[in-house]
């Protein structure tokens, strides 16, 4: 009998089934990012613009969770704040995925996209978002920045008729000692650009 050849592995594909260390390398370098999420979470939890937000969106502990398959790759997101129903999403989620990037996110939708959408146009209109990208689809569950789905938003308006509106910033991986810093102070001009 012939093995068949969607399960025969290349010479590369064989080196690395027979190896375990890149897989335990892979599973410490995202306790890694676990480990940095949590302290996110607590940076983010003491910032002084919580206060302004709905108590909805601030009541709810900050997550942490990971997968697999995101585009075939494995992620991990930390929420919060976040307040997730069907009609309305108000969510502030710090992804991870490997191979790309690190990202913040601000995604919004329902009574919290009409809530905060005039403070972001604003934002925009008056260039006040350098580096941070915008939503050009109402897809909310893409995390990537390829130009079909984000654009800078400087070069950004809202549409009239958005069902979400997904702010962002991101920081490659090659910077992985900065994306601390990063983050926190992407999440901080985040919460001023919706709190003025």
């Amino acid at each position: 009998m012939q093995p068949s050849a969607n399960v025969s592995l290349s010479a590369f594909e064989k080196q690395l089934v027979a190896d375990p260390e890149w897989i335990l390398t892979k599973n410490r370098i995202i306790e890694k990012v676990f480990v940095l999420f949590g302290s996110l979470s607590e940076a983010y939890s003491l910032h002084g613009s919580l206060h302004q937000l709905p108590v909805t969106v601030t009541a709810t502990a900050p997550k942490i969770s990971k997968g697999e398959n995101y585009k075939g790759l494995p992620y991990v997101m930390l929420d919060y704040p976040r307040c997730f129903s069907k009609e309305d999403v108000f969510a502030v989620r710090t992804f991870f995925w490997w191979g790309h990037f690190f990202s913040i996110t601000l995604h919004l939708k329902g009574i919290y996209l009409k809530q905060y959408q005039s403070a972001i146009q604003h934002a925009i209109n008056n260039k006040q978002l350098t580096g941070a990208w915008l939503n050009i689809t109402d897809d909310e569950w893409e995390h990537h920045f390829e130009q079909t789905h984000m654009q800078s938003a400087e070069a950004a308006t809202i549409a009239a008729e958005a069902g979400i509106i997904k702010l962002a910033y991101k920081i490659e991986l090659s910077r992985w000692d900065d994306a601390e810093l990063y983050l926190c102070n992407a999440f901080d001009e985040l919460m001023q650009t919706i709190t003025v």
